[in-house]
C-alpha cells in the first residue's frame, strides 16, 4: 500500500479570482498593487487569497509592475560580528519601507562578488548594497550600474566608481589610536590587517586591494611620523585571515628579538585571535604587549582586561545605506554622496606602558590551538 500523498498544488491567481467572484486582471490588480479597484473588490479578492494561503508569484509581478521591492545584500564576511550589525541596519530600513532583502556573502573573493551579483540581477532585485572586494576590478559593479539598478558601497568606497557609498573615517580612527598608543609611550607598534596578501610582510600600498585598509595604514603611518618614529612600516602584517592562518602571522611577529610592544588590529576577529596569541605564548595585557582593536564587539568587553576599542557606528552605517538605496530605488536622481561617520575611541584596560627591557616577557612555545 502506498502512503504517500501527492504534492498539494499551489493556489494560483485564476484560483483566488474565482473564489472572490472577479476576473483574473481584477485580481491580479488588487494583489499585484497597481490600477484601480473599488474597496468591495479588493476586500473580496484580499479575502479569499487569505482563506486560499495564496503566495503570489513575486517574479512574475516584478515583470508585471517592473520592481520586486527586493534588495540584493553582498558582505564580505558574514561570520564577522561587524557585517552582521550592518546587515541588521539595512534589514530594519528595508522592511519598514516594504521591502525584502536576499543576502549573499563573497568571502572577500572577487570571483564569488561577481557571481552572487549576477545571481541577484537574475532575481531582479531593485538595488544592491555591496561591500566591494577590491577597488580596482569592478567591472561586474560598472555592469550594476549599466543594468539601470541603483548601488549602494557599504564600508569601502571605490575611486573610479561614481556611485553613493557609506564609510566610517578610517584614516582618523587609525591615526587615533596610534597617537593614543604613542602618548602611552610606545615606539614599536604593529598594525595588523586581514586583508588578503601572498606575503603578510608590508611593502608598499600596491599590495592593498581596500581602501578601508589603505587608509588606515596611511593613518597609522601618518601619526607614528608625527611621533618621528622611523619606519613604522616594519610592523604592519597582512593577509591574517582565518584561513591564511592568522595566528601563526601573530606568533611570528611576536617572537622576532625586536617585537612590538602594542598592536593595532584591523577588526575584532583579528583582536580576538591576537589576544589568544597572546595569552597563548605566556604574555599579559598590558603588562607585555598592550591592544586595541577596531569594532567594539561584544566580547571585548567581558575579556581579562576588557580591550580598548574604536567604536564605528555599524548599524548606522547599513542603516543609512539602505535608505540611501530606496531613495534611488523610488527615483531619487542625483549627484552620488560618500557618506562619513565617525568613530569613537573607547578606552579600558588593554593599554599601558611598555615593559621596560628587565621585564620583557619570556615567550613560552605557541599553543597548537592558537595557530589559525
Amino acid at each position: 500500500m502506498n502512503n504517500r500523498t501527492a504534492p498539494k498544488r499551489l493556489v494560483t491567481l485564476q484560483d483566488v479570482a474565482r473564489a472572490a467572484g472577479v476576473s483574473k486582471a481584477t485580481a491580479a490588480r488588487v494583489l499585484g498593487s497597481y490600477g484601480t479597484a473599488s474597496p468591495e473588490m479588493r476586500e473580496k479578492v484580499l479575502t479569499a487569497a487569505r482563506s486560499l494561503g495564496y503566495q503570489p508569484n513575486e517574479l512574475a509581478r516584478s515583470m508585471t509592475t517592473g520592481r520586486s521591492r527586493t534588495i540584493g545584500v553582498i558582505v564580505g564576511d558574514i561570520e564577522n560580528p561587524y557585517f552582521g550589525q550592518a546587515v541588521r541596519g539595512i534589514s530594519d530600513v528595508a522592511r519598514a519601507a516594504g521591502f525584502d532583502v536576499i543576502l549573499a556573502n563573497s568571502g572577500e573573493e572577487v570571483e564569488k562578488e561577481q557571481a552572487a551579483i549576477q545571481v541577484l540581477l537574475g532575481k531582479r532585485v531593485d538595488g544592491l548594497i555591496v561591500t566591494p572586494a577590491s577597488m580596482s576590478h569592478i567591472q561586474h559593479l560598472e555592469g550594476v550600474q549599466r543594468s539601470g539598478r541603483p548601488l549602494v558601497l557599504l564600508d569601502r568606497a571605490v575611486p573610479k566608481l561614481k556611485v553613493d557609498s557609506v564609510v566610517t573615517d578610517d584614516r582618523a580612527a587609525a591615526a587615533a589610536a596610534t597617537r593614543m598608543l604613542i602618548e602611552a609611550g610606545h615606539r614599536h607598534i604593529s598594525y595588523i590587517t586581514a586583508t588578503a596578501s601572498d606575503d603578510p610582510i608590508y611593502k608598499g600600498p600596491h599590495q592593498i586591494s581596500l581602501t578601508t585598509v589603505m587608509d588606515r595604514i596611511d593613518g597609522f603611518l601618518a601619526a607614528s611620523a608625527e611621533a618621528g618614529i622611523e619606519r613604522p612600516e616594519q610592523y604592519i602584517r597582512l593577509g591574517a585571515t582565518r584561513q591564511g592562518g592568522s595566528g601563526r602571522i601573530i606568533a611570528d611577529l611576536l617572537s622576532t628579538p625586536h617585537r612590538p610592544t602594542a598592536i593595532l588590529a584591523s577588526d575584532n576577529v583579528v583582536g580576538l585571535e591576537a589576544f589568544k596569541v597572546i595569552r597563548a605564548m605566556g604574555m599579559s595585557i598590558p603588562d607585555d604587549i598592550s591592544l586595541v582593536a577596531f569594532h567594539d564587539a561584544d566580547w571585548t568587553s567581558v575579556t581579562s582586561p576588557p580591550i580598548t576599542v574604536i567604536a564605528q557606528p555599524v548599524y548606522d552605517l547599513g542603516m543609512e545605506s539602505a535608505q540611501i538605496l530606496i531613495k534611488r530605488i523610488n527615483s531619487a536622481a542625483g549627484t552620488p554622496k560618500r557618506i562619513m561617520l565617525a568613530t569613537k575611541l573607547i578606552e579600558r584596560q588593554s593599554v599601558g606602558a611598555p615593559p621596560p627591557i628587565a621585564r620583557k616577557a619570556k615567550l613560552q612555545p605557541m599553543a597548537k590551538a592558537a595557530t589559525g
